[in-house]
């Protein structure tokens, strides 16, 4: 089995999330007692938070590029960043290290291009939402149409997950918001939602909505196992 890189940190919220995930899929393919190996560079989110703020992303790549060269070191076969956000810095990530980097955005479009959807309604912080790294790509790469919230809408999803979801917080009323967002964007063309940060899902999840989801931290760790046992 091949051993997976993880860069996770952001937050640990979501990289427990990961964990999880990653060896539930690896159980349910080869069943028994069977487990991911599994390295994890784990970072103080804090530090990378006050990175984002002030737009040293130079310096949060330098960081994250640390990790994936310890990771490599360590005997991974292929690196997971475990947040959406800091795909923003994932080429100079990849450039670091001589092993794969397996690109959220890829199996997100991967999945979805699979299930015959074109127009996509995009949810995440206000840097994947309103930069070009994350969206562009999947247009650019993929030639998915992305619909992202009006400005207010942008504003409220991206407070909930730094204020709320990355601190461990689920309010029903954050849920009835992200639902009412996520109702708008349908409504205006979008024939389904990428959760387009890790955290999304610990607030709304399938089961809340018929609208459908694409939660992004099960299908890059479903990619991740099926990747680690060929």
């Amino acid at each position: 089995m091949k051993k997976i890189g993880l860069i996770g940190g952001m937050s640990w919220e979501s990289t427990e999330l990961y964990y999880r995930k990653i060896n539930c899929e690896i159980k349910n393919l080869l069943g028994g007692h069977h487990s991911a190996v599994i390295a994890l560079e784990s970072v103080d989110f804090q530090v990378i938070k006050d990175m984002q703020d002030k737009g040293d992303w130079q310096g949060a790549a330098e960081i994250l590029s640390l990790c994936a060269k310890r990771l490599e070191r360590s005997g991974a076969d292929f690196i997971l960043i475990c947040t959406n956000t800091m795909h923003k810095v994932a080429p100079a990530i990849a450039s670091a290290v001589s092993i794969p980097l397996i690109h959220l955005a890829d199996a997100t479009a991967e999945k979805i291009k699979t299930s015959g959807y074109r127009n996509v309604g995009f949810l995440g912080t206000k840097f994947s939402m309103e930069d070009s790294f994350y969206t562009g790509h999947l247009k650019d790469k993929h030639q998915l149409d992305i619909l992202v919230p009006n400005e207010r809408d942008r504003e409220i999803v991206h407070d909930v997950i730094y204020n709320e979801l990355c601190l461990g917080k689920v309010s029903e009323q954050s849920r009835l918001e992200f639902l009412r967002i996520i109702q708008s964007l349908y409504d205006a063309g979008a024939e389904c939602i990428i959760e387009g940060c890790t955290e999304i899902v610990l607030l709304v999840n399938q089961s809340h909505t018929n609208i459908p989801l694409f939660d992004t931290t099960t299908i890059h760790a479903q990619k991740a196992a099926l990747l680690a046992i060929q």
